[in-house]
């Protein structure tokens, strides 16, 4: 799950020159840094000071996201969760639960594919396909669109916006994914990125992570709860989070 936006050239690109490499993978390059805060704050996910986005990628999955739904019931937070289309066809109705919970509804894509590795169109059919496959399974249209692994092409942010989605990554993570990941090393990984005002990822799937490493963001989440209420911060999903702020990247 390691980002790593430099491997680019690959299948679908062609041969292209530095500059158009740079091109590629600039909002990636952006977004994902202390600087990419500044320059592009809308893509990176910064939003309002006092308030702090919790998102969920990868699922919906049958065998992990109800628990997600229990516990997040249980601390009364609302999230945003980036669906794969994929996954969505297959547990259509578990999509629409998670709406009808009053969680927001966002696209990750129909597969789970480094948009760095496609061509333009093929990135853009990809999106549209995932934003169809989420809407007709969860009832909602969806607003916001993540990428695969963090790796937001050009051509990304163009197909989404063509899809009608805002395009936006994070600025803190648990690196959940991993099969040593435990809950305490969530909430630390979490808390040690921007998070007043700034937006967190976590999973609730393992369909592309070690298996069963869903439990220690499941088993985080309280943990987080409190420790984001201790410092006076409101958690919520990315539509709360105020980012208005247009940018050169994802405008």
């Amino acid at each position: 799950m390691t980002v790593r936006p430099a491997v680019v050239v690959g299948v679908g690109l062609g041969v292209v020159g530095t500059v158009g490499v740079a091109a590629h993978v600039a909002p990636s390059l952006v977004a994902l840094s202390s600087v990419g805060r500044r320059i592009s704050p809308r893509l990176a996910g910064v939003g309002l000071r006092g308030h702090v986005a919790l998102t969920f990628d990868d699922g919906p999955d049958p065998t992990s996201t109800p628990h997600f739904l229990r516990v997040l019931d249980a601390l009364d937070v609302h999230a945003t969760f980036f669906m794969l289309g994929d996954m969505a066809r297959r547990a259509p109705s578990l999509a629409a639960e998670v709406a009808a919970a009053g969680h927001e509804i966002g696209v990750h894509g129909d597969t789970h594919r480094s948009q760095l590795r496609l061509s333009p169109r093929a990135v853009a059919d990809d999106i549209s396909r995932a934003r169809d496959a989420v809407a007709s399974a969860s009832g909602v249209e969806p607003v916001w669109f993540r990428p695969p692994y963090g790796t937001l092409s050009l051509g990304g942010v163009r197909g989404a916006r063509r899809a009608g989605l805002r395009s936006v990554l994070w600025t803190a993570w648990g690196r959940d994914w991993r099969a040593e990941a435990t809950p305490r090393s969530v909430v630390a990984d979490v808390l040690h990125g921007y998070v007043d005002g700034g937006t967190v990822l976590l999973h609730d799937s393992d369909c592309t992570s070690a298996p069963e490493c869903w439990y220690s963001a499941l088993e985080a989440l309280p943990i987080l709860a409190d420790e984001l209420r201790g410092r006076g911060l409101r958690v919520g999903p990315v539509g709360e989070h105020g980012i208005l702020i247009p940018d050169p990247v994802a405008a």
